[in-house]
């Protein structure tokens, strides 16, 4: 396992980010100046709302459904015991959990910096405790993003999803121990899906031993390793940078910074390990029984994950929906970077869900989130949230087809009055604006088909001529003040962010861009719409913050990374502009499971194929595959494996010299906003954009 000490907050999509760095953070910040600070703002440059943000959220309470209060009952619905210990710490010795940091919502009263929505369902996952659900199955709720569910087999109990950490997962499991366990085993585990959030946890619970002895299966749906390992291992290093916006790492708990992530109140920061499963799920629909439960287990792949199960318990009428179906609107686009989602094969499901289980189900529950109880209530949620996903599927598309653009579709589609009026499908994980122009771009790509946008230029190309068009950068900043103060923030940012983009050390155009950003902030309903704003605030404000780079992949994860999955992504890492000129052919034979390779690099590419050698090779590279995940997880370089005889090589292995030499390791303090790199940071290159060796960053 490896501890996620130095990225700060857990990352419920990271899948395997193979070779991607972690920050760990110093507290000095690039820009940050001496200010007279507004009270009880965690940034001394931090501002209050304004009267114009006081009107948003104002108006937003207004039109909200606060009379149905039914989330609350059933969110307390249950409840055996609170867990005591507001820290969780990790196996590292920092703090894996903290619940502390969000005691600050449970004071009576509105927050006037928090959308009254937002702060409802942050306030509803302030849960931190041991719940009933029915007799024989139980939650742990509130100890990390997701949820961990207990079901009564006949020889011990049958794990749902341990969580994010194995600190979590393990206290989780010590509180259920100590109220309702009777000292019984773990039997089984399932992982409902493939995103972190769903498995990091296992070793918290059970050992490899006992699961590679078959004393504890671990049920998993088809391909569950191939997704889990590959959904975000290609662009891993954007998006656990994307994943600081979105999730808003740098934000501390506060109310006039970070208050929740909707789905549960943050990712632990522990120790993240995967066993990988010993039985898949592999038919549409498929009955098993597991320590003497009958389940009927429903595949749904391509819906909130790339494969994701649903499990029917029909002796107890309970139907668990995975993160099918939780008390939000879910991502159909993420803004860390995913494959887009498929929103209408998404209400399909929940719909083949519905008409196969829910007309009887009593008891729906969920990976986030609290349960609902009886027919009646289920059957609502689940025909809300199935025409949820159709209408914008389908509205969006109403839209497109009329000549909607990718650019536009976020301020003209609307969802239904009736659908707004329900709690479980507002925006508290996706949103309307950012899930609609999700929808567009996967039919239809980025381009609105106006070709003066086919190709654009650079931000930071076009910036200098808007500024120039518009007088320079005294009447931007005037004007743009103006219109700060008129309360126009989007159109203020408009104009400022091209100053920000043309002129990138500009303090004073940085200075109110993240205060048009902060108030931008304040009004969003979306964790991650408000966490990107103020994200964008602090750093534009602060600078990206310093310290040294660390890996955030487990070595389970890396472990069950394919050959091929590996040899792809080396493919990334190579800097074609550093391989010009160079050809040459490997054979990569791998014994003990009988793989064969061709690698061949030529016109600055590199590509490889699986099941073939090539007749006249450069150099024929043998090695185990087990002895190759050392090399692959940065234990033992392929240069020892040759040396001491594990790697046998023919023909000529200065090929694998240059191979190393036109690999890079990428910058995971890559610049969002300009100038907030910080001005002591090395420069290792004048290309922005030109990724830089390993060593170099650790001289």
């Amino acid at each position: 396992m490896t501890t996620r000490r130095d990225i700060v907050h857990g990352l419920p999509t990271l899948g395997a980010a193979f070779a991607v760095g972690g920050l760990s953070f110093s507290g000095e910040g690039a820009h940050a100046q001496p200010a007279a600070p507004l009270a009880g703002h965690f940034h001394p440059k931090g501002k209050a709302p304004s009267r114009h943000t006081a009107e948003v959220l104002k108006q937003a309470r207004d039109g909200l459904p606060f009379a149905d209060v039914r989330d609350f009952e059933e969110q307390r619905r249950g409840l055996i015991a609170q867990m005591k210990q507001m820290k969780i710490m990790a196996e590292g010795g920092h703090v894996a959990w903290d619940m502390e940091q969000f005691r600050f919502l449970d004071a009576p009263g509105e927050f006037d910096s928090i959308h009254p929505s937002l702060l409802r369902i942050s306030r509803l996952n302030n849960n931190y405790g041991l719940y009933e659900v029915v007799p024989g199955i139980y939650q742990v709720r509130g100890f990390d993003l997701s949820d961990l569910t207990m079901v009564r087999g006949r020889t011990g109990w049958i794990v749902f999803d341990p969580l994010v950490s194995a600190e979590t997962a393990r206290a989780a499991w010590t509180l259920f121990q100590e109220h309702v366990g009777q000292g019984l085993p773990i039997s089984a585990v399932i992982y409902s899906h493939t995103h972190v959030d769903h498995w990091g946890g296992v070793r918290g619970l059970v050992t490899e031993e006992d699961v590679r002895s078959g004393k504890v299966p671990i049920i998993a749906p088809v391909d569950f390793m191939a997704h889990t390992v590959a959904e975000n291992v290609y662009a891993g290093n954007a998006m656990n940078r994307r994943l600081f916006y979105q999730y808003g790492l740098l934000l501390p708990g506060a109310p006039h910074g970070y208050v929740g992530q909707g789905l549960g109140q943050r990712g632990s920061a522990g120790s993240v390990g995967l066993i990988a499963p010993t039985r898949l799920v592999e038919k549409p629909i498929e009955e098993i029984e597991v320590d003497g439960v009958r389940m009927i287990f429903q595949n749904t792949p391509n819906t909130e994950a790339p494969r994701e199960m649903n499990t029917y318990i029909p002796d107890l009428k309970a139907l668990w929906m995975a993160e099918n179906v939780t008390a939000t609107l879910h991502n159909i686009y993420t803004l860390r970077g995913a494959p887009v989602r498929d929103p209408l094969n998404w209400s399909k499901y929940i719909a083949e869900a519905l008409y196969r289980f829910g007309l009887e189900a009593e008891v729906m529950l969920a990976s986030h989130h609290w349960p609902r109880w009886g027919n009646a209530r289920i059957q609502e949620v689940l025909r809300a949230q199935r025409d949820l996903y159709a209408h914008m599927n389908n509205q969006v598309l109403h839209l497109a087809n009329q000549g909607v653009t990718i650019n536009q579709i976020h301020n003209v589609y609307a969802l239904p009055t009736s659908l707004q009026q329900k709690w479980e499908c507002r925006g508290y994980h996706g949103s309307a604006q950012h899930n609609a122009r999700g929808v567009v771009q996967r039919f239809l790509g980025f381009w609105d088909c106006n070709p003066a946008t086919l190709i654009p230029l650079s931000p930071s190309d076009s910036a200098p001529l808007y500024v120039e068009m518009m007088g320079g950068a005294d009447k931007i900043l005037a004007r743009g003040r103006q219109l700060h103060d008129e309360g126009r923030y989007l159109l203020a940012q408009e104009i400022v962010n091209k100053l920000v983009q043309a002129e990138p050390q500009n303090e004073a155009a940085k200075d109110l861009l993240a205060d048009i950003f902060e108030q931008i902030g304040y009004q969003q309903e979306n964790p991650g719409l408000r966490n990107s704003f103020l994200s964008g605030a602090y750093e534009l404000r602060s600078g990206i913050p310093q310290g040294a780079a660390a890996s955030t992949s487990s070595p389970d994860v890396i472990r069950a990374m394919t050959t091929e999955l590996f040899l792809n992504f080396l493919a990334i890492r190579m800097d074609s502009r550093k391989a010009e000129g160079l050809r040459f052919t490997i054979n990569l034979v791998t014994p003990d499971n009988g793989e064969t390779f061709v690698v061949e690099l030529e016109n600055a590419t590199l590509t490889s194929i699986a099941g073939f050698q090539a007749d006249k090779p450069d150099l024929t590279l043998t090695i185990d595959r087990s002895a190759l995940e050392q090399t692959m997880m940065g234990a033992k370089p392929l240069e020892a494996q040759i040396a001491d005889g594990t790697a046998r090589v023919q023909g000529d292995v200065g090929v694998l010299a240059k191979l190393a030499a036109t690999m890079v390791d990428f910058d995971p303090r890559f610049e969002v906003m300009p100038g907030t790199r910080h001005p002591a940071g090395p420069i290792y290159h004048a290309d922005a954009y030109q990724a830089v060796p390993d060593r170099a960053i650790a001289e």
